[in-house]
């Protein structure tokens, strides 16, 4: 069975950098779409980026312009890099894949357990 298994979180002060990967463990899958999604404490999960096909990209309001979504589709491994951090970036992030988008965590088939990011002051 696959697993999708996220890594790369950690604590940083605002400003600062973190690249978040999701590597795919099982077999060798290629997925039409791939996403990033974080849910900060009390709040529900957000869409905050997502990869459709070879390389058509799109991104939150929240987050557009400082992250960046990629992937590696001989390995399967899906990456955010995150910078100019903030302290309401922080959350647990999760990645998901599937053979079409969608706009909900729960829409994909195929889901991570999370990484937490924390961005203090």
């Amino acid at each position: 069975q696959v697993q999708l298994v996220e890594s790369g979180g950690g604590s940083v002060q605002a400003g600062g950098s973190l690249r978040l990967s999701c590597a795919a463990s099982g077999y060798r899958v290629s997925w039409y779409c791939m996403a990033w999604f974080r849910q900060a404490p009390g709040k529900d999960y957000e869409k905050i980026a997502q990869i459709e096909g070879p390389e058509k990209t799109t991104y939150a309001d929240s987050v557009r312009g400082r992250f960046t979504i990629s992937k590696d589709p001989a390995k399967t491994a899906l990456f955010l890099q995150m910078n100019s951090l903030k302290p309401n970036d922080t959350a647990m992030y999760y990645c998901a894949a599937d053979t079409a988008c969608g706009d909900a965590l729960l829409f994909y088939t195929y889901r991570g357990q999370g990484t937490q990011v924390t961005v203090s002051s």
